[in-house]
């Protein structure tokens, strides 16, 4: 994928905008509906979903040996004998997303297996730090190997309209990336209006985000289909308008194999299939994981497996 060089800010391309909530939410609450996804079909959408999990561990109590049986549990997202009888090889989750000092036991346990390692940064989850520390973070993130970033932006900048502030903090967070990805957590429950969310989405873009992410997963409102409705179509937009294109990512409260669905199910309506890959969709999910092997489970054996059969870590 190319990354997005960005742009210069463009207040005029976002600035008059008007959400109709209700028809957002109308549009949203069909999106289930509109794809009949049984059987293999079923299972075939859930192992893809299982490729596009940033697969998360975000504790306070984390050490490098929980990090180190989470990294084996990206290796390998489900049972192999599941996966043998699918004739399904090669499975991993897209990323593991960890602290900053996490990252190396996670680069340690991952090994040459290609998967990514994402470090959340910049003061998370509150981003209240000032901005040269947050920059700080992002450049102790990338020295000890992370692959992305995912930043937390001002919501202050949002709520008052400094849209300019947005950018420039956003854009020497890109720069301080380097050869980094870099997810922007918009934190769309923090931001009080689907306009709020719009115009964020469109600033992050602007300022060279690869990925827009909704939440950091401890707002007191994460990822919903509306507000994800939303942002998919400011990533469409910018598209149109640049030629460049960006991911997304929905993170906290997508717990179920359905959500898991749901959530393709938009990317397919809204931006095309070709956002059911990982590098343009990302979900960040811990217990989301489980949940999709238990189904995948009771696909090839026609029974549901004991939870313990699915441990995450």
């Amino acid at each position: 994928m190319t990354r997005n060089p960005g742009t210069d800010l463009r207040t005029d391309w976002f600035a008059d905008i008007r959400i109709n909530t209700p028809a957002v939410e109308r549009r949203a609450a069909s999106l289930p509906a509109r794809r009949s996804l049984k059987k293999d079909h079923q299972a075939a959408w859930l192992l893809n979903a299982v490729r596009c999990i940033d697969l998360t561990t975000l504790a306070g109590d984390d050490t490098p040996d929980r990090v180190a049986r989470l990294c084996a549990k990206a290796r390998q997202p489900i049972a192999s004998e599941l996966l043998e009888a699918m004739g399904v090889t090669g499975l991993t989750t897209g990323a593991v997303c960890v602290y900053p000092t996490m990252i190396a036991p996670a680069k340690r346990a991952l090994g040459n297996s290609g998967i990514p390692v994402a470090s959340v940064a910049t003061g998370f989850p509150a981003g209240l730090m000032p901005l040269n520390l947050r920059l700080a973070e992002i450049l102790y993130a990338v020295e000890h190997g992370a692959d992305e970033i995912d930043i937390v932006i001002t919501r202050a900048h949002v709520l008052r309209g400094e849209w300019t502030a947005l950018y420039d903090e956003l854009r020497a967070m890109r720069e301080a990336c380097g050869d980094a990805r870099m997810k922007a957590i918009l934190a769309t429950g923090d931001l009080k209006s689907l306009e709020n969310v719009a115009r964020a989405s469109h600033v992050a873009m602007q300022a060279g985000a690869d990925w827009i992410k909704t939440s950091t997963g401890k707002e007191g409102v994460n990822a919903t289909l509306p507000v994800s409705l939303v942002m998919c179509r400011a990533i469409r937009d910018y598209r149109d308008q640049t030629g460049h294109v960006v991911g997304f990512k929905p993170a906290g409260g997508l717990r179920t194999a359905k959500d898991a669905l749901n959530w393709q199910v938009l990317m397919a309506e809204e931006l095309g299939r070709d956002w059911l890959r990982p590098d343009l969709f990302r979900i960040g999910a811990s217990s989301l994981l489980g949940d999709i092997e238990r189904q995948i489970s009771h696909h090839v054996t026609g029974r549901y497996a004991a939870g313990y059969r699915q441990a995450i870590a």
